[in-house]
């Protein structure tokens, strides 16, 4: 048996989470957590989003709680959103040396890049389960414009892939594979399913178990997840944030 020894995608109330960054990184060390990643929305998530004024403040803190506390290591990221079929993500190019890791997931509050992504990206996946459009053709645009982005950025992990808008699983982990971006396995939405990580595991993807907390009580909570991953038979040797539990 493995167990999970970070946690790389937490949310605070520098976007729509309930704690603080403190509050977050004492529950990841009541569950004996050696990582945590504080990982709030991108800039372009209305209403919710990170100020660009508040990053350096983030920072400062992360840093005050790393001194604090020796026992975990505390990471200040983002969950960026993809925001153009060209592969744009919501980080401007002078804040992506500002974070220590990035993540990138889909999400239909982001602001889009243009007028054209308004329409093509987000229209055509709002209308995607209610109008008779071309699906196939849809779920390759996601696909390749997620490719694109990781291709552009330095991303460490794919949030929730398929949760939001379909994919192409296949095609996305054989990418992902290449650029040694992990899949993450999300068990507050439970995505990727089962049959995804099946799918990307014949790909050579590597995978990471995140809870997707927004509230520090769920940090560290990744019991949904580890279900979908056993049920996969996922060796731990290909989830990035896995660790052999020793026998006692």
């Amino acid at each position: 048996m493995y167990r999970i020894i970070a946690d790389f995608h937490t949310h605070t109330r520098y976007s729509h989470g309930k704690g603080s960054i403190e509050d977050n990184v004492l529950a990841a060390r009541r569950k004996g957590l050696e990582k945590i990643a504080i990982t709030d929305h991108g800039f372009r998530h209305i209403r919710i989003g990170i100020k660009p004024n508040d990053v350096d403040k983030m920072r400062e803190e992360v840093q005050r709680l790393n001194d604090k506390y020796s026992d975990i290591e505390i990471l200040l990221g983002i969950e960026s959103n993809l925001i153009g079929l060209d592969g744009t993500i919501d980080i401007p190019d002078e804040y992506i040396d500002k974070f220590d890791i990035i993540l990138m997931g889909f999400h239909k509050g982001a602001m889009p890049k243009s007028f054209n992504d308004a329409i093509k990206l987000y229209g055509s996946n709002l209308v995607y389960n209610i109008l008779p459009v071309d699906r196939e053709k849809i779920r390759m645009q996601n696909t390749q414009a997620m490719i694109r982005a990781i291709e552009k950025y330095p991303i460490k992990i794919i949030t929730h892939p398929g949760a939001k808008i379909d994919i192409d699983t296949k095609l996305l982990a054989k990418h992902a594979a290449k650029r040694d971006v992990a899949l993450e396995i999300n068990a507050s939405h439970g995505f990727m399913t089962v049959e995804y990580v099946r799918i990307a595991l014949k790909e050579g993807a590597k995978f990471v178990i995140n809870s997707d907390a927004h509230h520090p009580s769920r940090v560290g909570d990744f019991k949904r997840a580890i279900e979908i991953a056993l049920a996969a038979d996922l060796n731990p040797d290909r989830i990035i944030n896995a660790r052999i539990a020793k026998q006692t």
